[in-house]
């Protein structure tokens, strides 16, 4: 079933529905007409408007978790009760309590729980990893990421100025955690997942600049953070720089993370539909020579969810990650407010 039938709810119909012997047998949304709309449009059997009637005919094995980030601890939560699987988008939750809350819950109940983080869908963040964990670039000792969109300096995506699927991303008051929030998760997943290693430390500064007359427009407070500069420390003791905004004038959707190691380094690039890898390897990292690497194609989140669902193992990204990330984010306003580096600490689960 899928919950939440907003606009990401799309592509995940269309990629559950190309996998072959799954099925989408019900849609729900608190919106009755979308959600019957919805149905309609994907071919599927069951709309619902309420989640404890689409629990209680409870014809399916899993739920894909597609409501407002506000609430994905709620509903979730009651689809675990109810003995589903939940594939769930990003943020896991709004903090990091709430976050290890879902973790407890699912592995309490031994269901499989995985976080749609889009890009480990990119072939060469996959390969990337292959390679570290080969040990192909030695020892990891630096690490360089960013995050960079430009929608608030071209109208690329639509005016933000009068299009509310960008104004609420500028707004805490209507759930906005930021750049930090919207695409910080991604570039930190993408940091931590590619080098293999966790993040032991960090400091961040927050920026928000000033968009409008008065602060606002409409209903919409622009309060939320537009960019953030962040120096890590890896629990192995490399160091790092994570970078993310929505000012970088020239750059759409653009992820990058290059991993120097001490006998190779690597270069990762990626936006929503492609990805590339250059390699400095062997003998060229004395010449400084950098190769385009071949990535073969990797199975996509969905398709890992399946496969989780068919073997009963649970998959990559879990719920445990996804909260581990969620830390990151919440220190990244501590950090900010009392201008230090701060250590990560993991709550016991």
């Amino acid at each position: 079933m899928i919950l939440g039938t907003g606009s990401i709810a799309h592509r995940h119909a269309e990629q559950f529905l190309s996998i072959p012997g799954c099925r989408v047998v019900a849609a729900c949304d608190i919106n009755a007409e979308r959600a019957q709309a919805f149905a309609n449009l994907h071919g599927i059997p069951q709309p619902f408007a309420d989640l404890n009637a689409a629990l209680a005919w409870g014809q399916f094995d899993a739920v894909v978790n597609a409501t407002p980030d506000a609430v994905h601890k709620a509903t979730t939560l009651k689809v675990l009760r109810a003995n589903k699987a939940v594939f769930c988008e990003k943020p896991l939750a709004l903090n990091a309590e709430d976050a290890f809350e879902m973790v407890g819950a699912a592995e309490r109940a031994r269901l499989i729980n995985m976080v749609n983080l889009t890009y480990r869908n990119a072939h060469a963040i996959q390969l990337a990893r292959r390679m570290v964990e080969a040990g192909e670039i030695g020892v990891v000792r630096h690490v360089s990421a960013s995050y960079r969109q430009s929608w608030l300096t071209g109208h690329h995506w639509g005016n933000w100025q009068s299009d509310e699927r960008w104004l609420w991303r500028l707004s805490s008051a209507h759930g906005s955690k930021g750049v930090i929030g919207d695409i910080g998760i991604h570039i930190l997943d993408f940091a931590t997942y590619g080098t293999g290693l966790g993040i032991a430390a960090l400091q961040a500064r927050l920026q928000t600049f000033d968009k409008a007359e008065g602060g606002a427009i409409g209903a919409y407070p622009l309060d939320a953070n537009d960019s953030c500069a962040m120096t890590v420390e890896f629990d192995n003791g490399a160091l790092g720089v994570v970078h993310m905004s929505r000012y970088a004038t020239g750059k759409a959707n653009d992820l990058d993370l290059t991993i120097h190691g001490t006998t190779g380094a690597l270069k990762v690039w990626s936006n929503t539909n492609e990805s590339s890898l250059d390699v400095c390897l062997g003998a060229d990292i004395h010449t400084q020579t950098w190769r385009r690497a071949t990535c073969p194609p990797t199975p996509r989140n969905a398709d890992r969810f399946a496969a989780a669902l068919l073997s009963g193992m649970n998959g990559e990204p879990d719920f445990r990650h996804a909260a581990k990330l969620q830390t990151l984010l919440d220190l990244c306003f501590a950090s900010d407010a009392e201008r230090r580096m701060l250590p990560v600490v993991l709550p016991p689960v």
